[in-house]
């Protein structure tokens, strides 16, 4: 590409994910529908983090995709239908495709994982093929696209993210009310919706785990703390 792209929302690289992710496992149905790319986008299974987007804000966010090129738009029978256009935009292989879209899908992944999560997308060799074509994109002249992030504690391998929507930020912690930032005009009602239902389902399990913590404590004969 000869020129960067700008930094893109959770639900556009959502968008361009779901695209690219059904082109693979249902391609009798690709290109998608607006409604087929919708449910793609509000999955509940195989996404982080599950959003709930409005038809409106799919519709926007492909207008934005579109002026960069990175999806194309046909028409023909009742609807019109959506495919992607990342390799064609990013000058990759469908092997780095298939990493890239796992990781707008779900997050950031260690090159084992995205090895797994890729089956259905391209079946790698093995773990030293998926490292190759990460060091690729992460080194690729026209710009990253990928980054690999500090170890965390405990883990025996090093995750990695996507760059589509900017550089993450390492380690930040909030000291001040002069350092937190303000909300983008970016973000959208999906996106505000998926924090929060994540949230509710954290809340949940942390009240299941307390219940259990409970149970055990009386059937041992001990004081919960």
């Amino acid at each position: 590409m000869t020129t960067t792209l700008p930094i893109l929302s959770l639900l556009e690289t959502r968008v361009l994910g779901v695209l690219a992710e059904k082109q693979r496992t249902v391609p009798d149905s690709y290109p998608l529908t607006l409604n087929s790319l919708l449910s793609g986008c509000n999955q509940k299974s195989s996404r982080d983090p599950v959003i709930e987007a409005s038809e409106a804000e799919v519709i926007t966010a492909l207008d934005s995709l579109r002026s960069l090129s990175l999806i194309v738009e046909t028409s023909g029978g009742r609807a019109s239908r959506y495919a992607h256009n990342i390799e064609k935009v990013l000058l990759i292989p469908t092997q780095s495709t298939a990493i890239l879209t796992m990781l707008m899908l779900r997050g950031p992944q260690t090159a084992g994982e995205l090895r797994i999560n890729c089956e259905r997308l391209h079946k790698f060799a093995d773990i030293s093929s998926v490292e190759s074509f990460l060091a690729e994109l992460a080194e690729r002249a026209a710009g990253g696209l990928v980054v690999e992030l500090p170890r965390q504690p405990g883990s025996r391998e090093n995750r990695w993210m996507h760059l589509l929507s900017g550089a993450p930020v390492m380690e930040e912690r909030v000291s001040s009310s002069a350092t937190m930032a303000t909300p983008s005009s970016d973000v959208t009602v999906g996106e505000i919706a998926a924090l929060k239902a994540n949230v509710a389902k954290l809340e949940t399990e942390v009240g299941e785990l307390r219940a259990t913590v409970a149970k055990l404590c009386k059937e041992l004969g001990v004081a919960a703390e």
